[in-house]
């Protein structure tokens, strides 16, 4: 199970193969990227590991995701990787120099 979110939900893909990447899975909500407004912003990207096929329901909405409720709801326990970075939007003015 595969989860790109922060307080926003990113992206939801659940039955991945354990030899295989994320494209092998059941995509459930799908990929939208980060559109933070100003100032910087933490994003990231959790896996986990499904211990079986269970039917995983798409959140209702992607703002003020919890991702222990989710957990605990589906008992996936702890991540088992984690991927981490700051996005920032850039100014309009001028563009990049």
């Amino acid at each position: 199970l595969f989860l790109f979110l922060l307080s926003v939900f990113y992206r939801l893909v659940t039955d991945i193969p354990e030899a295989r990447d994320v494209r092998f899975g059941n995509e459930i909500v799908p990929y939208e990227s980060p559109r933070p407004p100003a100032g910087i912003h933490r994003i990231v990207f959790v896996l986990f590991k499904q211990q079986a096929r269970q039917t995983v329901y798409a959140p209702g909405w992607r703002q003020n995701f919890n991702i222990r409720d989710f957990s605990a709801i589906y008992n996936l326990g702890a991540p088992v990787a984690a991927l981490y970075f700051n996005c920032q939007k850039e100014s309009g003015v001028g563009g990049r120099r």
